[in-house]
């Protein structure tokens, strides 16, 4: 059955790298568009006439020049940035995962770093150091993760990937969730609950994985308190959103050594443009018990290949009139 031409627009700067993936991926007369991000008039152009537009940051003044738009496709799973209410009326609005496996690898490989020493190891054999107990008896044996307690707040699709790789070294996982009604039994957890089972979870962890999304109860779930609750030699592994985890609390916290240790992807200030930002007012990057990365944990080409052939899978089913997949939103 012959399908309709489309008119594709993309803004993702990560699908670049993949653009003569993504053109083979899309049906067979397809024409895609790629502008310069950084002119709104070369933008607004390519959006005239255009039926879908690939970008997760999509404000109305973007969105009013693609009148015709009948599908808005983010390259992830944030499809905050983007303004339903300017598209008009039945135009959808798409999302994409597989992210979790770049993610749990972060995490897991986060955690051995932090908690078998090898930043500090590192640091210290640059300067001609050998920062071992088999070379300085003062220096601590340090935990492999045999035995170790994980503690997952939020346990979706990244919590349990994640999960199951840690498994695999042997370690103990507990739970928690906003809703509740995980099968521990099922995954392979010691306990999983609620919430309310928060302060639990905390005191029992040596490592903690935040990725529960961010929402207004979500915001600050981590204060003081919470830091407070955690055992002094316990890692915070934080992927979800920054303001899960109160900054000002989590600064104070890995200063004055009330946790042992944090890698932080997810941060509380963003680069307004280029690449150059301070990612909080607080001087994390003079603390030596903190991996900092630039929230790129889930960047990695095996992530952006499959979300590519998502992308164009829907593409597909709009030429083709059937339904979309993973639509979070419509246009009313």
């Amino acid at each position: 059955m012959n399908t309709p031409d489309l008119t594709v627009v993309v803004t993702d700067q990560n699908l670049v790298p993949l653009r003569a993936e993504f053109e083979a991926a899309v049906p067979e007369g397809t024409v895609v568009r790629w502008p310069d991000v950084g002119d709104p008039a070369a933008v607004a152009t390519a959006l005239a006439g255009a039926d879908v537009l690939v970008g997760s940051h999509c404000p109305a003044p973007l969105l009013a020049a693609g009148t015709r738009l009948r599908l808005v496709h983010a390259a992830g799973a944030g499809t905050d940035k983007i303004d339903v209410g300017a598209l008009r009326p039945g135009a959808q609005v798409a999302n994409t995962f597989h992210h979790e496996d770049s993610i749990a690898e972060y995490v897991v490989a986060a955690t051995i770093l932090l908690r078998r020493g090898f930043l500090r190891q590192d640091a210290a054999l640059r300067q001609g150091r050998w920062d071992s107990p088999a070379y300085d008896p003062s220096v601590p044996w340090p935990d492999a993760l045999d035995g170790a307690t994980v503690g997952f707040v939020g346990f979706g699709h990244i919590g349990a990937r994640a999960w199951q790789r840690f498994d695999v070294f042997g370690a103990r996982g507990v739970a928690v969730t906003r809703r509740g009604g995980i099968d521990a039994t099922a995954n392979g957890l010691a306990w999983a609950a609620g919430i309310a089972e928060l302060g639990a979870l905390l005191a029992e962890s040596d490592v903690v994985v935040v990725s529960t999304p961010l929402t207004p109860a979500t915001t600050g779930l981590i204060g003081a308190p919470e830091l407070a609750a955690m055992r002094d030699t316990a890692l915070l592994v934080n992927v979800g959103r920054g303001p899960v985890v109160d900054q000002d609390a989590l600064y104070a916290a890995l200063r004055d050594g009330v946790i042992g240790g944090a890698a932080i992807d997810v941060w509380y200030d963003y680069p307004a443009a280029g690449a150059e930002s301070a990612p909080s007012p607080h001087p994390f990057h003079e603390l030596d018990n903190v991996l900092m990365t630039p929230h790129s944990s889930g960047l990695t080409r095996q992530t952006f290949t499959r979300r590519v052939h998502d992308i164009a899978a829907n593409i597909g089913r709009l030429a083709a009139g059937e339904p979309l997949r993973n639509v979070v939103a419509v246009a009313r």
